[in-house]
């Protein structure tokens, strides 16, 4: 008869198979290493006998502090991995996996290419011989079905474009990084704040809603400021607007918002504008968007740049500490620069000449240093205070003025580095407000709610598949290691067996962190009110659709309340159906009579149409009637110059002193100073030097600068003065309430425009700068004016000029 196999030969024949095994552990035969994994598997499993974690799994006290994960460590790695052959590296798949390696998360420059000095190749890496050519059946013949270098090439190009985004298709991004000034441990853990000078890399994408992807940047819209978080606990993204408050106060309003703001679908008009019938029928029905349509009808409307617009979270939110203790919390980015505009005369004749203006003012201002600045700053209060406000903080047509609640600057953020590749980054970088770390967490604001679901859902949708996270740009900095696997576009190769939890076949890894280390979300209050069956409803203090309204207009300067009124005017006068036009009205009266009349006015309405009945007839009393913080022109920024565009005409013949005297002390403060004649090239200066002019009255129209400068010199006043465009340029830089800087001859210019050198009420125009003498006497005086605001005393409706 045959003998017994020896034990250690069965256990290695037992090593050797994957669908069998026998009914006892075999001998260890240390020198197999088959044989040696399946014992150090079995000793993993048998290590964890139960799951110790399950008991923990119930009660309120471990409901709000759940426990670290159970995890028992493994006798080697090699009880882990997914195959013994690990260990035979190629160039291609290199070594074992790093241990606790995440590598897709891993700084972009595992993704940056550069092809210099390299040879043309198809996707999978071939040279490509002749890429002049298709293959043909001979010089003249037909082209051939095997020619697959032809076919990858036009495959992959008929497939370039992805999906864009429903809303805010339209947009540019940059990276740079977050700048904490002081720990703020006792409001939360989140990572950012931990410690003072914290650096936290960024990547912020603005945009407009409405508009599609190739529409133009200058349209009188809400715009998005959007800030991604590469925390080292993970992502947070912080997604709001450049406008604290938004028209609905429910997500399940959002797709009839985004349809009535939308091109009409009967014609597909207007591209990016909310001046037609559909969307001011949805507004004028919707009396909660009144105190929004104040926001989008003021200047915020038309920001001057992305640099020089306020973002907010619009949203309440919580800020959690270390002892689970928790606060709301409003996010304010507040611009170095100052809150700056443009006007709406401006705006349209931009969105001509350059509807890049935003994007290109983006990038322009990065490259040459004048890096974007904002300070972050937090309103912090507790339920207590919010249950006592007039208003309700989960309404998002809601502010809480500063007179309620300080503003607390907590840290700064600069954008320094465009992105490399504008699809790559920007076009698929995916926000979503659900994407928070622990420190930060929700509040019960409906329209929140439907925000968490709904961008997720989307980048699915615009990103082919469910691992958009793994695109570079939406990769985070910290480990990425959980349970989920495959889909479309899978990145990660992921070491080993294991793909669910509880499990003992990996130690228990990936294992969950615990409160200690891990998110939890903040318990709500067990309050008699919060235990009412779920219901569809608003609380009473929603129906409250006027009073911040008022507050905004009342608060705004003279100036910005003339705005607001021709916008409406405008907007409102585009309608085709009068009625919407009457209903809108009635409902601003509402707000304010004296907005509702100047409206109505511009509108040739003969009568004022009766007040819109409110949704709630006694509203409480407003613990603030009047903010000027909600101004513009309360946030002037520093006053710098660095970044604003101004031109300076120069012709042939113009006092070249005096011209580089200027370019350079604006060049000094950081403002970019171009010099502008009839063409581009040379132009001979008086003194016989040549000045180097890299822009043209033609192809840089006067509304794309901050300020203007004319220049001395009878030869180059004269030629000047022969070209329309001058006039033209003046004329704007004028109307827009530009400061200007006039060079002695150049007084011929401005009378020739028919522009005053005194304003409306007789005085001295401020913002039109003599220098008869030359550019010394003016010269301080205008570059400090040229980071200030427009000198809106000039501005008449209609305009005189």
């Amino acid at each position: 008869m045959p003998k017994s196999p020896k034990p250690h030969a069965a256990a290695k024949a037992a090593a050797r198979n994957t669908d069998s095994g026998s009914a006892a552990a075999p001998p260890i035969d240390a020198g197999d290493l088959p044989s040696r994994k399946m014992a150090e598997v079995q000793a993993l499993a048998r290590a964890m006998p139960h799951n110790v974690s399950k008991p923990l799994e119930h009660g309120f006290d471990n409901a709000i502090n759940p426990q670290r994960g159970a995890t028992v460590d493994s006798p080697s790695r090699l009880a882990t991995g997914s195959t013994l052959s690990e260990e035979n590296g190629t160039e291609k798949t290199g070594s074992t996996a790093l241990e606790g390696l995440n590598a897709t998360i891993e700084p972009l420059d595992r993704v940056r290419v550069d092809s210099g000095g390299q040879v043309l190749t198809t996707n999978q890496g071939v040279p490509i011989a002749d890429n002049q050519n298709s293959l043909k059946f001979g010089l003249r013949g037909p082209a051939l079905l095997e020619d697959f270098i032809l076919r990858e090439k036009l495959t992959h190009f008929d497939h370039e474009r992805i999906p864009e985004r429903i809303v805010h298709a339209r947009g540019s991004g940059a990276h740079g990084f977050f700048e904490c000034y002081e720990p703020l441990a006792q409001y939360t853990k989140a990572a950012p704040f931990k410690e003072a000078g914290k650096i936290t890399p960024v990547f912020v994408r603005f945009s407009t809603v409405a508009g599609e992807r190739g529409s133009k940047d200058t349209a009188r819209d809400v715009r998005g400021f959007a800030v991604k978080f590469y925390t080292d606990e993970g992502n947070w993204d912080l997604v709001g607007n450049n406008m604290p408050v938004f028209f609905i106060q429910d997500a399940m309003k959002f797709p009839d918002l985004v349809h009535a703001v939308k091109p009409e679908p009967h014609h597909a008009m207007p591209q990016a504008a909310s001046a037609h019938d559909t969307f001011w029928d949805f507004i004028s029905l919707m009396p909660e968007s009144t105190h929004m349509m104040m926001w989008a009808m003021s200047d915020r409307g038309i920001p001057r740049s992305y640099a020089t617009m306020q973002g907010f979270g619009v949203h309440s939110y919580r800020l959690v500490n270390e002892a689970g203790e928790s606060v709301f919390v409003k996010f304010h980015w507040e611009p170095k620069y100052g809150t700056h505009s443009l006007v709406w005369d401006e705006a349209v004749k931009i969105s001509g000449a350059d509807p890049d203006f935003h994007r290109r003012d983006l990038w322009e201002r990065i490259e040459s240093g004048a890096f974007p600045e904002w300070e972050l700053g937090l309103q912090i209060f507790t339920e207590e205070q919010a249950e006592n406000f007039s208003f309700d903080i989960l309404d998002a047509t809601k502010i809480i003025p500063e007179e309620l609640v300080p503003v607390q600057k907590v840290g700064r953020m600069v954008l320094n580095r465009n992105p490399d590749n504008f699809f790559a980054e920007t076009e698929q970088v995916a926000f979503c407000t659900a994407h928070v770390v622990p420190g930060i967490d929700f509040s019960n604001d409906p329209l929140l709610a439907g925000r968490i679901h709904s961008y997720v859902d989307t980048q699915i949708s615009r990103l082919g598949g469910p691992n958009f996270h793994e695109i570079p740009i939406n990769a985070p900095i910290a480990p990425v290691h959980n349970n989920q696997r495959d889909g479309m576009h899978r990145q990660a190769i992921h070491r080993g067996r294991v793909s669910y939890e509880p499990n003992s076949l990996g130690g228990g890894c990936p294992f969950q962190a615990g409160s200690a280390q891990g998110f939890v979300t903040v318990a709500a209050g067990l309050q008699a009110k919060e235990e009412q069956a779920k219901v569809r409803g608003k609380p009473e203090k929603f129906a409250d659709h006027y009073t911040q309204a008022t507050l905004f207009y009342e608060s705004q300067t003279p100036v910005e309340q003339a705005h607001i009124a021709a916008a409406f005017r405008f907007e409102l006068s585009k309608l085709t159906v009068p009625a919407i036009r009457e209903r809108m009205v009635s409902s601003l009266r509402n707000a304010s009579e004296d907005l509702a009349r100047k409206v109505a006015d511009g509108l040739g309405m003969d009568t004022m149409p009766a007040p819109m009945p409110r949704a709630l007839a006694k509203p409480a009393r407003a613990e603030v009637s009047k903010s000027p913080t909600l101004s513009l022109m309360a946030r002037p920024g520093d006053g710098s110059p660095r970044g604003r565009k101004v031109a300076i005409l120069v012709a042939p013949g113009v006092i070249g002193a005096s011209i580089v005297a200027v370019q350079e002390a604006l060049l000094a403060q950081g403002a970019v100073a171009r010099l502008v004649a009839p063409h581009i090239g040379p132009v001979t200066s008086d003194e016989g030097d040549m000045l180097d002019a890299d822009a043209s009255l033609e192809n840089e129209p006067g509304f794309l600068f901050d300020a203007l400068v004319l220049p001395d010199g009878e030869a180059a006043v004269a030629a000047l003065a022969k070209d329309g465009h001058t006039m033209e340029f003046i004329k704007d830089q004028y109307r827009h309430c530009k400061t200007i800087l006039v060079l002695g001859a150049s007084r011929a210019l401005i009378d020739k425009a028919g522009v005053s050198a005194a304003l409306p009420d007789g005085q001295p125009d401020p913002g039109l700068m003599f220098a008869d003498g030359g550019a010394d006497q003016a010269l301080e005086a205008f570059v400090n004016a040229v980071g200030g605001p427009r000198h809106t005393a000039r501005e008449t409706d209609p305009p005189r000029v």
